[in-house]
């Protein structure tokens, strides 16, 4: 039997917690609910990916700005630039996670990217996934 050491005891305990982005309340105990550890980490990505650069108040470097991107003709070039992005946001931004690979995929019928990441989160080996897609609004 393997004996485990203060820091791996310590990484079990992490929880990770957010509020939902629509502040549900809890229908017994009339609490607001909260969104724990991957999935806390999966709301957090993909609100700091869909945040442009001086769009929240205080915090003017937080975001992605891959918006501007979603313009360009899409072609690989784009892909690559977009993963580059999302890569260094979320290198940058989420401290939570390690990254493993982040994936962009275009689609030219509907003018839109996929994306997918995956991460684990600091406290497990566990391969965990978000997926999004990016499209342009007029």
């Amino acid at each position: 039997m393997a004996i485990k050491t203060a820091r791996q005891i310590n990484a079990e305990r992490v929880v990770f917690s957010d509020i939902p982005n629509l502040f549900s309340v809890h229908p017994i105990t009339q609490d607001l609910t909260t969104r724990k550890n991957e999935d806390s980490i999966r709301q957090s990505i993909k609100n700091l990916l869909l945040t442009d650069k001086e769009e929240r108040l205080m915090q003017p470097d937080i975001g992605g700005n891959i918006r501007a991107l979603l313009f360009e003709n899409i072609s690989p070039q784009t892909e690559t630039a977009l993963k580059t992005r999302i890569y260094n946001t979320i290198e940058r931004f989420e401290p939570r996670c390690q990254l493993i690979d982040v994936l962009v995929s275009g689609d030219l019928d509907r003018n839109q990217y996929a994306v997918a990441v995956i991460f684990h989160t600091i406290n497990s080996e566990e391969a965990t996934q978000v997926n999004f897609v990016l499209d342009r609004v007029r």
